[in-house]
């Protein structure tokens, strides 16, 4: 049985979008983290601390800043940690299809 070996596919971690509850290639998504001086945007997806995974879409960001952000950080956002936040989601576009169209 000496043949040629089968290749698995490479595994991609999946997560879940706060806002939406869409599961999605970790790449995809942006990672937020709660650190030791506060919540804030992790561009890189490696510093140290827990995380929670928002879409690049302003509606998910609305609805995570609600409550499931902050539910999911284990953590009461404060009024710094909000408006750092509420200037990232600033910069995102409105509703981004094209996250859509390439999941079905």
């Amino acid at each position: 049985m000496s043949g040629k070996q089968i290749k698995r596919p490479k595994h991609i971690p999946q997560r879940t979008c706060v806002g939406c509850h869409t599961v999605l290639p970790k790449q995809s998504l942006v990672r937020i983290v709660r650190h030791t001086d506060g919540v804030r945007v992790d561009p890189t997806g490696k510093l140290a601390g827990r995380g929670a995974y928002l879409h690049n879409r302003r509606s998910c960001w609305e609805k995570g800043l609600k409550g499931a952000l902050a539910h999911a950080l284990k953590v009461t956002l404060s009024p710094d940690d909000l408006e750092g936040l509420r200037q990232f989601m600033g910069m995102l576009p409105e509703d981004d299809r094209q996250d859509e169209a390439s999941m079905g």
